[in-house]
């Protein structure tokens, strides 16, 4: 086969992914829902993608630290404020927050508007951790700072501070 004719003929391979208005696995974690675009299965594990939908006055998950994988956040509407270490940065519509390995955050939205944003993990290893607290916290149950702690290390994920995290009923 000519190099021509070869790069005329069919790619095979990986199909693409559409996700519709509407589609995708919903993980419900409190007053915080989360609609999974991409989980990893079609992008060899490389890329996750959620969009998070955060209620108002939502606070967030205890500060913590990721080892092994980036995770991005990109603010649709309304307005989440980070913290990274000691510092607060209030993220409007429009605003992309990357967080590289090792760096300590948390998010929240303090207002009275609901916040939506657009999250990305890579590798893909996160979403596991928030399909693992939906599961936690099925039947009502409540979620333990230890069995948050523990679904945490599962993906490389540790709280940044010395102190035990609260229960935790919204995104990590």
């Amino acid at each position: 086969m000519t190099e021509e004719a070869a790069a005329a003929a069919p790619q095979t391979g990986p199909a693409v992914s559409v996700v519709r208005p509407g589609e995708g696995e919903t993980i419900v974690l409190g007053t915080t829902r989360m609609r999974v675009l991409e989980d990893g299965s079609h992008t060899g594990h490389r890329l996750a993608i959620a969009e998070s939908v955060l209620a108002p006055h939502t606070e967030g998950p205890p500060q913590h630290r990721h080892a092994r994988h980036d995770e991005g956040f990109y603010i649709l509407s309304g307005t989440v404020r980070f913290t990274v270490g000691d510092e607060d940065h209030d993220a409007p519509a429009g605003t992309l927050v990357m967080v590289p390995p090792g760096t300590p955050h948390t998010f929240a939205n303090p207002t009275d508007r609901p916040a939506v944003m657009l999250s990305t993990f890579t590798p893909d290893l996160y979403v596991q951790y928030f399909r693992d607290l939906q599961e936690a916290l099925a039947g009502g149950r409540p979620l333990t700072p230890r069995a948050d702690t523990d679904a945490m290390s599962r993906y490389a994920t540790e709280p940044a501070t010395g102190s035990a995290p609260s229960p935790a009923t919204d995104l990590a």
